[in-house]
């Protein structure tokens, strides 16, 4: 009988609140690893235990500043050389996704640098969340578990029981997501159009649907300076909505983020634990993100289909 090679998972300096919550999950140990740091700021990564043989998970979310992804690109660097079997990153928040396509002339194309150095750093699967474009899958010539935070927000959206629900997206961009959510919970979708000034900046905004004495459920992957997803509230609740809470996978939440969401008109702004998020602000609910990823390194390990844990 063939035994099933070991696994063990470690984590980077920055996602290790969600590593011990994954391993918890697994019913295993963090694996122990060393990151030295030099007086320049460089740093060097080592494991202080053996992965010869081992399907090696190594747990970072690569969101700025870029010492996150070097810090990954190490350790996948020094498992190939210390003769793991396999070496999995898991990638709960890919940073860099927003960077997916040349939108005007001269510009790189940072999703696809990111792939290729992660490719050639050397691993052989990777497990992300909630990409910005579900076609930075494509980047890679690895296989992707894409996974979505639906999983853990449709059941919460249901347990506020709340009525005349509607599903709305802050900008057209994320009309595909927020149709999903409509159509799975059988309610309608209403569309935000909006136009950048800048990066960051919205210049303005219109509301396509009826939100006059509905419940709004606002849906994005990823909330960065929050000027999009509080103009959003604001106005629908200008325009009669009864109450607006907003749903996005990952927490950027770059200042002045918080101190917008908790002067808007927002109810609750919902998000999973994929960046850690410690800034106080009453608004904000994390839901946590462990178990499933726990449940797909289990299914990865057992061979067994992905797919059939999405709920959308």
């Amino acid at each position: 009988m063939i035994e099933t090679p070991p696994f063990k998972v470690f984590s980077g300096t920055k996602s290790r609140y969600l590593a011990e919550k994954i391993c918890a999950g697994l019913g295993c140990e963090l694996g122990n690893m060393n990151i030295q740091y030099f007086a320049d700021g460089e740093f060097s990564v080592s494991f202080e235990e053996s992965v010869r043989g081992c399907h090696v998970y190594l747990v970072q979310s690569t969101f700025p500043n870029s010492d996150n992804l070097m810090e990954l690109l190490l350790m996948i660097d020094a498992a190939k050389r210390a003769s793991a079997k396999s070496i999995i990153a898991v990638i709960p928040y890919f940073g860099w996704a927003r960077q997916d396509r040349k939108d005007k002339p001269r510009v790189s194309i940072a999703a696809k640098l990111i792939a290729d150095l992660l490719g050639v750093a050397g691993i052989n699967r990777l497990i992300t969340m909630d990409l910005h474009a579900d076609q930075i899958q494509g980047f890679f010539d690895v296989p992707v578990d894409h996974l979505y935070a639906s999983s853990v927000f449709i059941p919460y959206i249901k347990s506020l029981n709340l009525k005349d629900m509607v599903v709305a997206t802050p900008d057209v961009g994320g009309s595909k997501r927020a149709s999903t959510y409509a159509k799975y919970l059988g309610v309608p979708l209403v569309l935000c159009h909006k136009s950048r000034a800048k990066a960051n900046v919205v210049e303005s905004m219109t509301v396509i649907g009826d939100v006059k004495g509905k419940n709004v459920i606002l849906v994005d992957d990823m909330v960065d300076t929050a000027g999009t997803i509080t103009k959003a509230a604001d106005l629908m609740m200008s325009q009669g909505a009864l109450s607006v809470r907003a749903l996005a996978s990952h927490p950027v939440m770059s200042d002045p983020a918080t101190e917008r969401v908790q002067n808007s008109s927002l109810t609750e702004m919902i998000f999973t634990d994929s960046i850690p998020y410690n800034k106080d602000c009453d608004k904000v609910h994390v839901i946590t993100i462990a178990d499933m990823f726990a449940d797909t390194i289990r299914r990865v390990l057992e061979n067994r289909s992905i797919s059939s844990q999405y709920l959308l």
